[in-house]
């Protein structure tokens, strides 16, 4: 039977994974067709609906502004998902091309390479974030630069692990002696047995640039007023928590049932990648 099937099979014995990618297939549908989910604008003002609590007409109820909690939650995901997918692709690029560097060519390359990632480890993720995040203007552009650029590290390091172990094996070798040159034998023969766990490791750490990016909107450094974020809302709702704890409820239920579903998500799909971790998790394809 097919590798395909197989994997598949242990992804939907998986049930935690399955139920974590139900969960993210909905909260991303729900932000995507926001517009079409309800009938109100995020920026919508009414005064006289102020602080009003859950109710049919406004579920999450309403802000100290009468803006409807549920449109600027869906519409919150967008922004925290896309800041997350598009920083942590920035991630991976990066780490593809400066793990395989460094990984295929080893020396100085590899030298440089490690050094730029020990300093990036050096420093605590969050302080570091907040560090860069101060001295440049706070916004969408910013965070996918510096989330994408801070994460780079850790992706670096697994590629030139997984290069440094694929260039040695023999039909990597029987292909250079063939006269493979430096791209061909990267792209062709090298990469694609690279990205299983890469695409596991950046699944997994999918849920850590949302936290990020909504602890910088927390801490007013992300994303600005007046767009939803989810990190914004939670902040901008602590100082009503006695009188209407829906502001910080539900866009913080929400942003913890995204990253609790990335990683039920992340844990799947390393069980589908790679056998091994499924064995000793007492999983069988037969």
């Amino acid at each position: 039977m097919s590798a395909i099937p197989r994997s598949i099979r242990r992804f939907a014995r998986h049930r935690s994974a399955c139920a974590g990618f139900v969960i993210l297939l909905l909260i991303i549908l729900g932000s995507l067709f926001a517009d079409y989910l309800t009938p109100y604008e995020p920026g919508e003002i009414d005064l006289e609906m102020a602080l009003r609590p859950p109710s049919l007409s406004h579920p999450f109820g309403t802000d100290a502004f009468g803006r409807d909690v549920l449109t600027r939650t869906l519409h919150g995901g967008r922004v925290s998902l896309g800041v997350g997918f598009v920083a942590r692709t920035i991630s991976l690029l990066l780490g593809l091309v400066l793990g395989t560097l460094a990984g295929f060519f080893g020396g100085r390359t590899d030298s440089a390479v490690m050094r730029a990632a020990d300093v990036t480890f050096a420093f605590p993720t969050l302080l570091l974030l907040i560090a860069i995040m101060a001295v440049v203007t706070p916004g969408i552009l910013s965070l996918f630069v510096v989330l994408g650029v801070v994460g780079w590290a850790a992706m670096a390091r697994l590629v030139r692990a997984q290069v440094l172990s694929v260039k040695e094996r023999e039909y990597v070798q029987a292909a250079r002696t063939a006269g493979a040159g430096t791209l061909g034998l990267v792209v062709r023969h090298i990469l694609p047995q690279c990205l299983a766990p890469v695409f596991v490791v950046y699944t997994l750490g999918l849920g850590m640039t949302i936290m990020a990016e909504s602890s910088l909107s927390f801490l007013g450094l992300g994303i600005q007023p007046p767009d939803p974020s989810w990190g914004a809302m939670i902040s901008r709702g602590v100082a009503f928590m006695r009188r209407a704890p829906w502001l910080t409820l539900f866009p913080g239920l929400v942003l913890t049932l995204t990253i609790c579903s990335v990683n039920l998500l992340g844990d799947g799909l390393r069980d589908m990648l790679d056998p091994k971790s499924a064995g000793r998790d007492g999983g069988s394809d037969e």
